[in-house]
């Protein structure tokens, strides 16, 4: 069986699968950050995601801090098993980072906000 010239499936460029890779506009992005009271690495953890929301999901995201010093028990709803950990519920698929968010790169690709240098 031969393909038509016509095929949905053409080569697509780099931007092109980068675009995919954007936020649909007001698609709405739900973060769950999990951390242990007020430490260095808990606020250097939220202050790094609030920075990366603000550059990538600018008014379209939602942050939940829960601290485990003060709810322990929800550590098993989203299986939590070292902090801080980063939870992106929605958009689907749920994703996890685990660590303070330091490194942008590494974190952009964990919330699939941008592909790794090695997929590109």
């Amino acid at each position: 069986m031969r393909k038509s010239s016509n095929s949905a499936s053409q080569p697509q460029s780099l931007q092109e699968i980068e675009d995919k890779n954007e936020p649909a506009p007001g698609e709405v992005w739900e973060l769950r950050l999990y951390v242990a009271g007020q430490t260095p690495r808990s606020l250097a953890a939220f202050a790094n995601l609030k920075k990366i929301c603000e550059e990538h999901l600018a008014g379209r995201y939602n942050i939940e801090v829960v601290d485990l010093v003060k709810h322990p028990q929800l550590a098993a709803g989203d299986q939590i098993l070292a902090i801080p950990t980063l939870v992106r519920k929605l958009p689907e698929p749920l994703r996890k980072i685990v660590g303070d968010l330091r490194d942008t790169e590494r974190a952009l690709v964990g919330l699939q906000l941008r592909q790794s240098t090695s997929e590109k």
